[in-house]
C-alpha cells in the first residue's frame, strides 16, 4: 500500500519547518571521519556533542559542551583509547556524561566524560568490553535498565553487557545468518528488533534469547536497511527495492505478512538513517551524501504514515546527529534539531512549529523519558520491564551535575569493576561522600535574600532515599536470582536436568 502526499489533514505538525543555524553557531575545522561504515558518526545530548574524527594509527572522536560554537583547534583534545578506527558512539540515555564506542579493534569502551568536557587527551577507558570477534559496529543503550547495553558486530552476534560490572549477560550467536544491518529497543526493553543482509527482519528477546518474528524479504534490494520500534509496538524500516529505489515500510509485529504502508523515495544510493521522535510520533530520514532531510508523522489514520516536508539545502551531509528531548528550546517552539555533518564542520538545524504565543505549548510538550533509568540491571536481567520514567518539559530541562550520577552508580553491581581500567566500587564510595560534603558549603551564599539551603538538603534527602529504594530492589532481585539457582540446583540433584 502506497500513501498520499496531497491529502489535506489536521494536525498540529503540518507546518513544522526546518531552519539551519547562522554560521557563528556551528563547529568548524572538525575532521570527520572518512570510514564507510553507514552510521551517523555524530551522538549529542542536552551536555555535549560527540562527533566519530579522523585519526592518525587508531581510532578517535571529539567531545565538545552542547554551547561550543566556533573553530575547533586541531591540538583539541579526543576520547582516543580504541585501537582502530571508531564506528559507532552512543550516549547513556541515564547519564550525560557516560558515553560507548565500539570500533574495528572489536572491542566497545564505555568513558565518563568530565562535566565541561575534555582538558586533555582521554585514553583511559571506565570498561573495556571484550566478546566479539570481530569489528563492532552497533550500539544500543537499553531505553529504562541502567547500565544495560546492546552491541552488534561483523560475527553476527548480539551481546548484552551489564556495563556496572563488565559482564556478558547474554550472547545471541545463532539468532542472525549474515551481518546484521541495525538494532532497536522497544519502549520498555523487553525485545528488539533487528535486520540483517538477509533481508529478513526479526522481534527477539533477548533475555530468552528467542526470536519472536520473522518477516522474509522486507525489502527487496541488496542495499543495508535500517529499522525502529515505534511507541505504539510498530516498526518502521528503510531499505531498497529490488530497481534500487529507495523506500520506508510500516509493519505490525501482529500480522508481519503485509507493511500497513509504503513508500517510495528516488534513486540514490544513500542509507536512509530513521530518527523517531516517540513524543510527536515523527519520523525524520537522513540519507548519507543527501543533501534532504524528510520527516513524515505516523499515525492510526489510513494511510498510517504522513509526509510532513523536506529541508533541503546545498551541502551534502556526512552524517547527523539527533538532540534527544530534553535539550531542545521549548520557549521556541523547536520540537527536535540535529547536528548535520558536512566534511569540516557540525550545522545545528532546528524544527520548529510556528506558534504565536510565548507561552509553553503543552500540546507540542508531552511528558518526555528524563534521565533517571526505571529499572536497576539486575532487575532487568531477572525479567522485570517498566516503560520510561517521565519528566515535565515546562520551564526547560536542566542537565543534572556528575556529582548526582556518581551516587548512583556507587550502588552495588553498578559501579565499574573491570579488572582492566574500572574503578573499584570502593573507590566510588568516598567520591560521592565528598560531593555530599560539599553541598553545604557551596550553598551557604544567599540569592535575593533567600539562601537555597533548604532546597538542597531536600535534594539531598531524595537522593539519599533514591538510594534505599535502590539498594532494596538490588537485594530482592539477588534473592530471586539465588532462589532460582537453587532450584535449578535441586533439578541437578534429583537427576531431572
Amino acid at each position: 500500500m502506497s500513501f498520499r502526499r496531497g491529502v489535506v489533514r489536521q494536525s498540529k505538525f503540518r507546518h513544522v519547518f526546518a531552519q539551519a543555524w547562522k554560521a557563528e553557531h556551528c563547529i568548524d575545522d572538525i575532521r570527520v571521519s572518512r570510514v564507510t561504515w553507514d552510521t551517523s558518526l555524530c551522538a549529542v545530548n542536552p551536555k555535549f556533542i560527540a562527533v566519530i574524527i579522523e585519526s592518525g594509527g587508531g581510532g578517535a572522536f571529539l567531545v565538545v559542551p552542547i554551547s561550543k560554537a566556533g573553530r575547533i583547534d586541531q591540538s583539541s583534545p579526543t576520547v582516543c583509547g580504541h585501537l582502530a578506527p571508531v564506528l559507532d558512539i552512543q550516549w547513556s540515555p541515564h547519564d550525560d556524561n557516560i558515553i560507548a564506542s565500539a570500533s574495528e579493534d572489536c572491542t566497545v569502551k564505555v568513558w565518563q566524560i568530565p562535566d565541561g568536557g575534555l582538558t586533555s587527551p582521554m585514553t583511559e577507558a571506565i570498561v573495556t568490553l571484550e566478546g566479539h570477534s570481530k569489528r563492532v559496529g552497533i550500539l544500543a543503550w537499553h531505553p529504562t535498565a541502567f547500565n544495560i547495553l546492546m552491541t552488534a558486530g561483523c560475527d553476527n552476534v548480539i551481546c548484552v553487557w551489564n556495563v556496572g560490572t563488565g559482564e556478558l549477560v547474554y550472547q545471541l550467536s545463532d539468532a542472525h545468518p549474515d551481518m546484521i544491518y541495525s538494532v532497536c529497543w522497544n519502549k520498555d526493553g523487553s525485545a528488539v528488533c533487528t535486520v540483517c543482509k538477509d533481508k529478513a527482519l526479526r522481534v527477539i528477546d533477548p533475555r530468552r534469547g528467542t526470536v519472536l518474528k520473522v518477516k522474509e524479504k522486507v525489502h527487496d534490494g541488496t542495499r543495508p536497511m535500517r529499522a525502529v520500534f515505534l511507541s505504539d509496538g510498530k516498526i518502521l524500516t528503510t531499505g531498497f527495492s529490488r530497481m534500487s529505489e529507495r523506500q520506508m515500510a510500516l509493519w505490525d509485529p501482529k500480522d508481519l505478512s503485509e507493511p500497513m504502508a509504503v513508500q517510495e523515495m528516488d534513486t540514490s544510493n544513500g542509507v536512509l538513517l530513521p530518527f523517531y521522535d516517540p513524543d510527536t510520533n515523527m519520523v525524520y530520514l537522513c540519507g548519507k551524501g543527501d543533501c534532504t532531510i524528510r520527516y513524515f508523522e505516523v499515525t492510526d489514520e489510513s494511510p498510517y504514515v504522513h509526509f510532513l516536508s523536506l529541508y533541503s539545502s546545498k551541502e551534502p551531509q556526512r552524517g547527523a546527529g539527533f538532540l534527544s528531548k530534553r535539550g531542545v528550546d521549548v520557549n521556541k517552539c523547536e520540537i527536535a534539531r540535529f547536528y548535520k555533518l558536512h566534511e569540516r564542520k557540525v550545522e545545528p538545524i532546528s524544527m520548529t512549529v510556528p506558534r504565536k504565543s510565548d507561552l509553553f505549548q503543552g500540546d507540542l510538550y508531552p511528558d518526555t523519558a528524563g534521565s533517571e533509568p526505571a529499572l536497576l540491571a539486575d532487575e532487568w536481567i531477572a525479567g522485570q520491564d517498566a516503560p520510561p520514567l517521565l519528566v515535565s518539559l515546562s520551564g526547560g530541562y536542566a542537565a543534572p551535575q556528575s556529582k548526582h550520577r556518581e551516587i548512583l552508580k556507587s550502588k552495588p553491581k553498578l559501579a565499574p569493576q573491570d579488572s582492566g581500567n574500572a574503578t573499584p566500587s570502593n573507590a566510588a564510595a568516598p567520591t560521592s561522600h565528598s560531593a555530599e560534603e560539599e553541598v553545604p558549603r557551596v550553598n551557604t551564599r544567599e540569592t535575593d535574600g533567600n539562601t537555597e539551603r533548604p532546597k538542597r538538603e531536600e535534594d539531598l534527602l531524595n537522593e539519599l532515599l533514591a538510594e534505599m529504594k535502590a539498594l532494596r530492589a538490588v537485594v530482592l532481585a539477588q534473592s530471586q536470582r539465588i532462589e532460582l539457582l537453587e532450584r535449578q540446583l535441586a533439578r541437578i540433584e534429583d537427576g531431572d536436568v
